[in-house]
């Protein structure tokens, strides 16, 4: 990651309020060049109304957004060239082609022909797109309209991306190789700001920011959250029975003979988060073999940015 110090982005008390609802709530945070910097909020907590306001195409409450060395509301149309957009719904012309939807991004943009041709076909064989030019994008699958929709993103070559949700309803191998390209356009200089609410995507990022109801809850690296953020650690547990697990260890919790802070489903397992579990381990097997219920796994483990991210926003 390149930082020379100097943050692309800087946002310091920026609140939006619509009428009488707050929907962004007096947040700072800076993000650096070459970095990939994560915005995690569950729906409704204020992520695309951030970034549209550092788009320009929102205007804040209050508040102060520099992008690039320039404030927004000053001078967005000498940035807006410089930047990068990709939206939750793929910004693509269905009838058109893969060629046609880059050529008119292009044109968009500003490009001669020169240099048109030139970025249209490193993008297509960036995005592996090479031998679909022709094909109607309302034909893609999604995970190739994410890739197109990402080509023509950055046909322009920006040096800021904003990415709103940009693996929302993508499949797990379309998700990884869209982040592949991610890191490809990180190590050529380009800043990328993404918000998703994936947590195996957010572990991937230099530096993350939780929102939670229009307010930041938690900034920095996915170590340095989990180390401020995590009380306690994490037991996993493989049961028999997960649904049953569950509900029996809740209830365990909730008539105060399982004291322990937070007792989530993952998938097939299920983890318990509380301070000094190796003492509890025994109390927890108890109570699940009193429900009948088998225990093929127990084990203490490193607390994920999922468990971090669910105990916050709980607080």
């Amino acid at each position: 990651m390149m930082n020379n110090g100097k943050p692309a982005i800087t946002v310091r008390e920026l609140t939006k309020n619509f009428d009488s609802f707050t929907a962004v709530n007096a947040i700072d945070f800076d993000v650096y060049h070459g970095e990939i910097f994560g915005f995690l909020g569950p729906n409704g907590s204020g992520k695309t109304t951030t970034i549209r306001m550092m788009l320009g195409l929102v205007e804040p409450s209050s508040g102060t957004i520099d992008v690039l060395g320039t404030r927004v509301n000053q001078g967005v149309g000498d940035i807006r060239p410089r930047l990068g957009y990709m939206s939750q719904r793929f910004s693509l012309y269905n009838d058109l082609s893969v060629l046609q939807n880059l050529q008119f991004y292009g044109k968009a943009y500003g490009l001669n022909k020169e240099a048109m041709e030139q970025r249209i076909g490193e993008a297509l064989e960036m995005s592996g797109l090479v031998g679909r030019e022709n094909t109607q994008t309302k034909e893609l699958s999604g995970g190739w309209r994410q890739r197109l929709a990402l080509s023509a993103a950055i046909l322009h070559r920006p040096e800021v991306l904003f990415l709103d949700e940009p693996t929302a309803g993508v499949d797990p191998v379309s998700r990884r190789a869209f982040w592949d390209l991610l890191y490809k356009f990180v190590a050529e200089g380009i800043t990328v700001f993404v918000t998703t609410h994936y947590m195996d995507e957010a572990e991937h990022c230099h530096r993350l920011a939780f929102i939670q109801r229009g307010m930041i809850i938690a900034y920095g690296s996915p170590e340095q959250i989990k180390h401020e953020k995590m009380q306690g650690q994490v037991l996993e547990i493989s049961p028999s029975d997960s649904i049953k697990s569950i509900k029996v260890l809740r209830e365990a919790q909730q008539e105060d003979r399982l004291q322990v802070e937070e007792i989530e489903l993952y998938g097939s397992l299920v983890h318990i988060i509380a301070v000094d579990l190796e003492e509890k381990k025994l109390l927890v097997k108890e109570i699940l073999g009193q429900a009948d219920i088998d225990i093929e796994q127990m084990t203490i483990i490193e607390p994920s940015l999922e468990d971090v991210f669910i105990a916050s926003m709980r607080d």
